[in-house]
C-alpha cells in the first residue's frame, strides 16, 4: 500500500514537470520571473516613420524576455520597437535618424545578445 502512495505522488511530480518543461520551451514559462513580470510600454510613434531597422537577438526564452527587450528600445528616444520571441527579433521603427548601434547597446543593457 504504502509503495502505491509513493508511486502515485512520483508520478504526479513527473507530470508536473513534464508540463512545466514544455511550457518553459514554447516561451510561455516563468524562466526569468516571467508570467507577468514586466509590463510592457506601449508606444506609438508621433511623427512619421522614416526608417526601419530589423535587429536579431538571442537570449531571449519566454516573454517576460521579450517584454524586457521591448521595453528597453522603446526607452529611446524617437522609436518603437515590436519584438518577436518566436523570430528572434525586433522590429524597430523610428522617427528621427537613429545609429543602429544605440538600439544594439539597449538590447545589450538588458541582458541580451543582439546584432543589426
Amino acid at each position: 500500500m504504502g509503495n502505491v502512495v509513493i508511486i502515485a505522488i512520483l508520478v504526479v511530480i513527473a507530470a508536473y514537470a513534464v508540463v512545466s518543461s514544455r511550457r518553459h520551451f514554447k516561451g510561455e514559462g516563468g524562466c526569468c520571473g516571467g508570467g507577468g513580470g514586466d509590463i510592457a510600454i506601449k508606444k506609438k510613434l508621433e511623427n512619421p516613420k522614416i526608417g526601419e531597422y530589423v535587429i536579431h537577438i538571442e537570449g531571449m526564452t519566454c516573454d517576460n524576455c521579450r517584454v524586457r527587450v521591448e521595453n528597453a528600445i522603446n526607452r529611446l528616444d524617437g522609436v518603437c520597437a515590436k519584438v518577436s520571441l518566436k523570430k528572434k527579433q525586433a522590429v524597430v521603427s523610428y522617427e528621427k535618424e537613429i545609429d543602429q548601434e544605440e538600439i544594439i547597446k539597449a538590447v545589450r543593457a538588458a541582458g541580451y545578445q543582439a546584432e543589426g
